[in-house]
């Protein structure tokens, strides 16, 4: 149950209109020297104007489970730990879950280092509740807001490229979001379908705005602070899960899904053509080095497509999923020769455009049987449209 609200704070509960309780989903990973200040500021800022529970999704090696429930004796709101064995979809993930175990109308994602002031989250309801808006967002880049606790010139290069990265790949999907990395924002539960994303690393606002589609979107400022203890998680790895983030979201629908496979299919004609250099160069017959050297571009494509387009549906093993795609991209090979003097000799085509025609014709039907035989889509045991 939450907290009833002191009767001295009842004028300033009064402006942020009901339904106001407010579910603060905290993701964490080794933030044990923030837990007990971040639950302090929220104890000071929060409960006086809005009830609220707060929800800790661990995946820490450390003991801030431990610290989170020590300090939570301390707080006049409920607190509680889902602590995950496996992370999976990294911070993304944990939101999710917490989103999934959130009790209120309203759901505030804050990170656990202090960066997001725990001040603002009245704020980002009350303007959710008097707009009518389903997602009101803390940005650094709209008026007032600043993001100071950036540090160092790299960051904040990188923070804008992604930025300008995203708004550009989604500019229907972020159109009113200034600030589409922020990691601190306020939705309210029934917009979210939790069994509709697919949340792959940190960035779990991209995820929300473009999977769940809110039907209004508000920004409120906000300056970005300094780290309060520990260090940051933003790594290289987390940076190159993010571009994987990127491209699948882009290309969940089937057309953006098809140029991206046929735009992979380009890249591979690199590995072919060095495999094919290297081994003329040796020696080998130019022949048996085309079907060796095929190979290559075959790997190359495998590996993209399951890292960058499929990830969500490799429901197969490995084994077969490499035979079964293996199978169809030298079936491609084998008929476009014959395509091409079917095309020449039968309907009088000219060489280059019955190539043409046959490339495009075979690249269709090396997507499709991609789809349907190797990456085949799974049945959702829950039926679209219900929460969990």
């Amino acid at each position: 149950m939450y907290e009833t609200p002191a009767e001295d704070s009842v004028g300033e509960l009064a402006a942020v209109p009901e339904p106001g309780a407010v579910t603060v989903i905290i993701p964490s990973f080794n933030e044990s020297g923030n837990v007990r200040e971040l639950l302090r500021q929220i104890t000071e800022s929060v409960p006086s104007r809005v009830p609220c529970e707060v929800i800790f999704v661990d995946d820490s090696t450390d003991d801030t489970p431990e610290v989170v429930a020590k300090a939570a004796q301390d707080c006049p709101f409920p607190v509680s730990v889902i602590h995950r064995e496996v992370p999976t979809g990294g911070l993304g993930g944990a939101v999710v879950e917490g989103i999934k175990a959130a009790a209120s109308d309203w759901v505030v994602v804050m990170d656990a280092d202090l960066q997001h002031p725990p001040s603002l989250v009245p704020e980002l309801i009350a303007t959710g509740e008097a707009s009518g808006a389903d997602l009101v967002v803390a940005s650094r880049y709209t008026k007032g807001g600043s993001r100071a606790g950036l540090a160092g010139g790299y960051r904040v290069a990188v923070s804008r490229a992604s930025t300008w990265l995203t708004k550009g790949l989604f500019p229907r999907a972020l159109r009113g979001i200034s600030d589409p990395m922020s990691g601190f924002f306020a939705i309210r539960r029934a917009a979210v379908m939790a069994e509709d994303l697919r949340p792959l690393g940190y960035k779990i606002l991209m995820e929300l705005a473009v999977r769940c589609g809110p039907r209004s979107v508000r920004e409120v400022p906000f300056v970005f602070q300094d780290r309060f203890a520990g260090e940051s998680k933003s790594t290289a790895r987390e940076g190159l899960r993010f571009l994987r983030h990127l491209v699948e979201l882009r290309t969940s629908k089937p057309l953006w899904r098809m140029v991206a496979f046929g735009l992979i299919g380009l890249t591979g004609f690199v590995p072919n053509l060095l495999a094919l250099w290297g081994l003329t160069a040796a020696g080998m017959h130019y022949l048996p080095a085309e079907i060796v050297a095929n190979q290559f571009g075959v790997a190359w494509n495998f590996l993209l497509i399951e890292v960058l387009l499929f990830r969500t549906r490799r429901h197969r093993r490995l084994y077969d999923r490499i035979g079964r795609y293996a199978l169809l991209a030298n079936a491609d090979l084998v008929l476009r020769i014959p395509l091409i003097a079917l095309l020449v000799t039968t309907w009088d085509m000219a060489v280059l455009p019955a190539t043409a025609t046959a490339l495009i014709l075979t690249f269709v039907l090396r997507y499709a049987g991609t789809e349907a035989l190797v990456y085949t889509r799974k049945n959702r045991a829950a039926p679209r449209g219900t929460t969990q």
